[in-house]
């Protein structure tokens, strides 16, 4: 049984948006009063939908953050996008080889549409996703480490779970992944390897992604 899908986590997969955002959720949580360094808010909080950011400083400080945390937050962030973001090295590349000998494949991010969407445009990723092919943690009940969004998605991209590759690179990603009964590559470009226990391969250069899937029949 071949596989028919490669399914893209997006934030420090196709676009490097990882450091910008984890720097300006550490500085803004910190502003709130909720001392949080960089590398602790990407050891809790890279691949996870915003609901998590929530949860987690209430159950730590018994707060809860304010009713404008959501919007501030991305508009901070957004702002720092049109400044600086760029597409994962080799990112345009890997998705160029599968459109070429068409491969379906999509996007399933923890991230808004909307985030999602600008993140494509300013990296100049945008031609190579359309409505159909862009999957949110907003489309479902449970974000990663639920199985629910890429069970969405290869729902709607008619593919079943075995059939499905997944390409990740945070912890929460590759659970949510392996939990939907989808095969996972994980990208250690930002991540330890063993934060991605599970994977059927590592790789760290995008470069080598191409020749993983190649060997999966892809």
């Amino acid at each position: 049984m071949g596989y028919e899908l490669v399914i893209f986590d997006n934030d420090g997969v196709l676009v490097d948006s990882e450091p910008i955002s984890n720097a300006i959720l550490a500085e803004y949580l910190t502003e709130l009063g909720h001392p949080t360094t960089y590398e602790e808010s990407v050891r809790d909080y890279m691949g996870a939908a915003l609901h998590r950011v929530h949860d987690t400083v209430l159950e730590r400080s018994g707060r809860r953050l304010p009713a404008g945390f959501d919007r501030a937050f991305q508009a901070r962030v957004f702002a720092a996008f049109e400044r600086e973001l760029q597409p994962v090295s080799g990112a345009r590349e890997v998705l160029e080889g599968l459109q070429g000998r068409g491969v379906p494949y999509c996007v399933a991010s923890s991230g808004s549409h909307e985030r999602i969407r600008v993140g494509h445009r300013v990296a100049g990723l945008d031609a190579f996703f359309g409505d159909t092919t862009i999957f949110s943690a907003e489309d479902v009940q449970k974000g990663k480490p639920a199985p629910d969004l890429f069970h969405h998605a290869g729902r709607v991209m008619a593919a079943p779970p075995e059939r499905c590759v997944v390409i990740e690179d945070s912890g929460l990603g590759v659970q949510a992944a392996l939990a939907a009964g989808m095969t996972v590559l994980g990208y250690t470009g930002m991540t330890p390897a063993e934060r991605l226990a599970g994977a059927t391969a590592l790789f760290d250069d995008m470069k080598e992604l191409p020749g993983l899937l190649a060997e999966l029949g892809l």
